[in-house]
């Protein structure tokens, strides 16, 4: 049984990678196949892959999610919007040297308000006063992670969104998906790979450590995904030929896993909090793509649970002392299942 100290370790700050390199798809890759460490090149993905494999890809969109505001009262507020509720409403979090009451106008970006509502958990219901895609998109800025010291510029509002990000409702980028771009895609698909695509909105809960040694008594944050039949029919054609079945990103993983959880992949729609630890037996996929996680982090322990404890410790020690990047701008990896 593992505890959570089991999944720190030290990462010099220089290692975290602050930018996204100018080409996308100029990131190294780092291949892990169980005791098998490898050094690539991003682009080696084209190689690496079979005609037939299936990539299975998060197509969410990071919205502008975090304003600066000012409370009826003079007060200072930012928000950071976690979840559109619907057209009107979202649940957010919502920073302030006291915490709004139901009624409560927050006017927001110097541009519109908001009137909050019951609190729900560690967030509050927010209710727009238009169309909540269009004010986000309008008004709001880019919510990069924590440990990114830069407000989000220009360039960040474009290379913190995958090439194919389509459905809006992410406050983080699926940020495996970042390292393609239109032209690598091509050379996939002249090779014979095939794409599907499921959608999870990831939420701020990503980035946020476990704080219990003992796992049992995480409580895992929820994201929304959706899993569609077109997806669990490329799924079912991929094993049929054999092929691999290959997650871009933990969050295309989650949820692919969260739809098998009756033992086979199913279409549909649902909040998940699957929480993936060492001794789960993965279901669909077969291969993941996935950058380097965080100490103490959920998606560390789900990349030890998929390529074995062991080996992701080494290729991690691996990774610093090669001086990988990490993090959401940082290189990749491409690692096969132990669990099976």
């Amino acid at each position: 049984m593992y505890s959570l100290s089991d999944f720190d370790f030290d990462l010099p700050p220089e290692r975290i990678a602050q930018t996204p390199l100018p080409d996308r798809s100029a990131s190294r890759l780092l291949q892990l196949d169980g005791d098998t460490i490898v050094d690539r090149q991003f682009s080696d993905i084209v190689d690496l892959l079979e005609a037939g494999d299936l990539l299975v890809m998060n197509n969410t969109r990071v919205l502008k999610a975090r304003f600066f505001g000012v409370k009826e009262s003079g007060g200072q507020v930012e928000v950071l919007v976690e979840r559109v509720l619907d057209n009107r409403t979202v649940l957010a979090q919502v920073r302030a040297s006291k915490s709004p009451k139901p009624g409560n106008r927050i006017r927001l970006a110097d541009a519109f308000d908001v009137v909050a509502g019951e609190r729900a958990g560690e967030f509050f219901t927010l209710t727009f006063e238009g169309d909540v895609f269009e004010l986000i998109e309008a008004h709001g800025r880019l919510p990069l992670p924590p440990y990114i010291d830069h407000a989000a510029d220009e360039f960040d509002e474009q290379r913190y969104q995958t090439v194919y990000s389509k459905e809006p409702g992410a406050v983080a980028a699926p940020t495996a998906g970042l390292h393609f771009d239109d032209a690598l895609l091509a050379k996939l698909a002249a090779k014979g790979v095939n794409f599907a695509y499921v959608t999870l909105h990831v939420g701020a809960g990503t980035f946020q450590p476990v704080r219990v040694e003992d796992l049992t008594k995480h409580n895992m944050h929820t994201e929304w995904y959706t899993v569609p039949q077109e997806a669990v029919d490329a799924v079912k054609a991929a094993k049929a030929a054999g092929k691999a079945v290959v997650a871009v990103g933990t969050t295309s993983l989650r949820a692919l896993e969260s739809a098998s959880q009756s033992g086979e992949l199913v279409a549909g729609s649902a909040d998940t909090a699957l929480f993936i630890t060492p001794g789960y037996t993965f279901k669909t996929v077969t291969r993941l793509i996935t950058n380097f996680h965080l100490p103490k982090s959920t998606l560390l322990m789900l990349v030890s649970a998929f390529a074995g404890y062991e080996p992701i410790r080494k290729a991690y020690a691996h990774a610093i002392a090669s001086e990988y990047r990490f993090f959401s701008y940082g290189d990749a990896m491409l690692l096969t299942t132990q669990s099976r």
